[in-house]
């Protein structure tokens, strides 16, 4: 950090154009580092080992760590001026905060809008067009998004866990007198309120674990792999073997009796796939993955694949092969010789291929006899997503390499993307507070609007393109994860602001600030307690954002501090 210091001019000793460039400088590289930790994030996902920590602990934990930095130097050097530029760690909080759960929660529910119908007018997520294309903006009442259980949980979290706001702002109201005076009365109620920030950090992290690893945060783990597949990131049996395989053994240690498969050696060393009907907890999670890939694939909306279909998935998931292969596989699938197979047996091929390629574990001769017996048939699911032309990545090598491959990368982001946060967190702080200075304005406010752009521009984008897929599931990722961002700023971000207020004597005078976060909060909590959202309410929610800053200006221009 002192070499940092050394290297970089002082906001104050630069013109206004300079001022610019170095708050759009660090404001990028917060944004790239901020990108880098998502993405490693994500990556991890992808390890079943992980997932489950990765989900309930990772995720959150390192998604709040651009917003907990900014708060951390916005206290630190002398302590007037840690008085003063506390401000941006404040605007910071409450702008990140307020922001997660007004405008990518309205554009999400914009976006990932149906129509609403029957007679008690519920978003219908089964009818096709999802939206009517008739529809405009005076229909907005006419469509919304449907809040889920998990939806509704993560309301219940994210109020519960303001508690903290209140242990410091009830008695910050009655406690008035110059810093010293208020930081003493306020000492012991920041260290009651930081105790109560790391007690929900922790019972929230372990609530969240907990969660994960009963598979709770399954939506978001699926997302993330039919992303990673149709980025070309990972091939098919990249991605789904190592899951596969631990939901067999599951299955195997609760001696389920059942379906079962067997791979035999056959004389060249290779396996051969026999009785390969997938056992019905894994068809499950298959049909989850490739449901919608299916129906991309299936262009007459049959509900079937000829091999020209089954052969470009194949390609386009980057299962190395042979033509003649697949037709082996093809015709074995299709029993009644019609020449398409159906959901159940595309499913099963595609169980038969992931075996074989995690057995044969990269070679490059993978020829195979493949004996498939398909069960009975299960329902189709039906959600529409383009294909695209992706660049191949670990593709090329086999399941167990591709595990090892995205560890090594998820790593490499997550530590130089920690790294960026660290090292720019406190420069940006300082340009920040010149830029306030300049324009003649609290830096509460430059820092409210400023700071989210760049740190948390990454929640935006992902929350919109989940939502875009139209589905219960997807708006349920999209809007648990803004609710989780909201709970790990009133745990993990506040808590190192009580720690400030605590162990440096600083005074909290930020009323006007906490309230609107509190109001802002709890009415998101009650409106996503319900069990739909339309866009019309979306678009109000939208306007909280800037509402929420005039709202702190009024009781600042009132006298509240």
């Amino acid at each position: 950090m002192a070499y940092l210091r050394c290297v970089r001019k002082d906001p104050s000793e630069v013109g206004a154009t300079g001022l610019l460039w170095l708050l759009l400088s660090y404001g990028c590289v917060l944004y790239m580092a901020s990108n880098l930790i998502s993405e490693g994030s994500d990556l991890l996902l992808l390890v079943p080992s992980l997932a489950g920590l990765v989900g309930g602990v990772v995720l959150p934990l390192l998604g709040a760590v651009p917003d907990g930095a900014i708060m951390l130097f916005s206290g630190l050097g002398d302590l007037e001026t840690a008085q003063e530029t506390l401000s941006v760690g404040v605007g910071a909080l409450a702008g990140s905060t307020i922001m997660l759960l007004t405008v990518p929660w309205a554009m999400s529910v914009y976006y990932g809008r149906v129509d609403f119908t029957g007679e008690d007018m519920m978003p219908n997520y089964k009818k096709s067009p999802k939206l009517s294309q008739d529809k405009d903006w005076s229909d907005l009442s006419k469509t919304g998004v449907a809040l889920t259980q998990e939806i509704n949980h993560g309301a219940m979290m994210m109020m519960m866990t303001t508690l903290p706001y209140f242990l410091i702002q009830v008695p910050a109201f009655f406690l008035h007198g110059d810093r010293q005076t208020v930081s003493d009365g306020e000492k012991y109620w920041a260290l009651t309120g930081f105790l109560v920030c790391i007690f929900f950090f922790v019972y929230y992290m372990s609530a969240q674990l907990k969660m994960s690893n009963e598979g709770a945060d399954k939506l978001r783990r699926m997302a993330v792999t039919k992303e990673a597949m149709k980025k070309g990131a990972i091939s098919l049996s990249g991605a789904l073997a190592s899951r596969v395989s631990e939901i067999e053994k599951l299955r195997s240690s609760r001696e389920v009796v059942g379906e079962s498969t067997q791979l035999l050696a056959t004389p060249s060393g290779e396996s051969r796939l026999v009785n390969g009907a997938p056992p019905s907890e894994v068809a499950e999670y298959l049909k989850g993955i490739l449901g919608e890939v299916f129906r991309t694939y299936d262009k007459d909306r049959s509900g079937q694949l000829g091999q020209k279909e089954f052969s470009t998935f194949l390609t386009d998931f980057h299962e190395n092969i042979s033509p003649a292969q697949i037709r082996e596989v093809f015709s074995i699938c299709d029993r009644d010789g019609s020449g398409v197979i159906d959901y159940d047996e595309f499913i099963a091929a595609c169980y038969a291929i992931i075996k074989q390629q995690a057995t044969n574990k990269g070679k490059q001769d993978r020829s195979t006899t493949m004996i498939v017996e398909v069960g009975d048939r299960m329902l189709n699911e039906s959600d529409d997503e383009e294909k695209e032309d992706v660049p191949e990545e670990f593709t090329d090598l086999s399941p167990e390499e591709q595990q090892r491959a995205i560890k090594r990368r998820a790593f490499f982001m997550l530590t130089v993307g920690t790294c960026l946060v660290l090292l720019f967190s406190d420069p940006m702080v300082e340009v920040l507070s010149e830029t306030a200075n300049r324009l003649g304005v609290p830096a509460f406010y430059v820092s409210f609007i400023l700071a989210p752009l760049a740190s948390n521009a990454s929640e935006v984008i992902a929350s919109t393109y989940y939502a875009q897929k139209k589905t219960s599931k997807t708006i349920t990722v999209s809007l648990t994860a803004l609710e989780g961002a909201a709970s790990m700023n009133n745990t993990f971000c506040l808590s190192i602001f009580m720690a400030l207020i605590y162990f440096r004597g600083l005074a909290w005078q930020y009323s006007a600030e906490t309230i609107s976060i509190i109001l802002v909060q709890f009415g998101m909590g009650f409106c996503a307690l319900q069990g739909k959202m339309s866009a019309l309410t979306g678009m109000f929610v939208l306007s909280l954002f800037p509402l929420s800053v005039l709202f702190v200006a009024l009781l600042e221009y009132l006298g509240m501090d």
